[in-house]
């Protein structure tokens, strides 16, 4: 058994923290709604697409939307609390409930078109192919 130092002040000082934590933490959970923003990864591919992934947990299909218009693809959703758990009996809950948006103006070499959505282990991927016209060519060069 390892020999503590008590030290009365620094264990004061730590319990007046926990006190404030928990007097926010009552404060803010029933009355005032948190916003939920869920992370997001936007990368390039290797077949010239971007390619937008969303981590939407314990979402459902059915209460998630993917709009485009005006070069902006708008992904809005809703995370529903668990109903058979009851407030009184939550010890501590740190995640977020409720709806959604993010919105993100692409530029005009995407493809409208050929825009698609999957979802798959709670993370939404949204694949937006370029035009075309505005891949990268490849030019020859003649020799004279």
């Amino acid at each position: 058994m390892a020999i503590v130092r008590w030290d009365p002040v620094n264990d004061l000082a730590g319990m007046e923290v926990d006190r404030l934590h928990r007097m926010f933490a009552d404060l803010y959970a029933g009355g005032l709604n948190r916003t939920w923003v869920p992370p997001v990864e936007i990368f390039e591919a290797d077949n010239q697409e971007t390619v937008i992934k969303v981590e939407v947990p314990e979402v459902k299909r059915e209460d998630i939307s993917v709009t485009f218009e005006n070069n902006v693809l708008t992904l809005k959703g809703e995370r529903k609390q668990d109903e058979s758990i009851k407030r009184e009996h939550v010890q501590r809950s740190e995640r977020v409930y409720g709806s959604f948006t993010r919105s993100f103006t692409l530029p005009a070499s995407v493809d409208a078109s050929q825009i698609a959505a999957s979802y798959k282990d709670g993370v939404l991927t949204v694949r937006l192919p370029r035009r075309e016209e505005s891949k990268p060519k490849q030019i020859a060069v003649n020799v004279q």
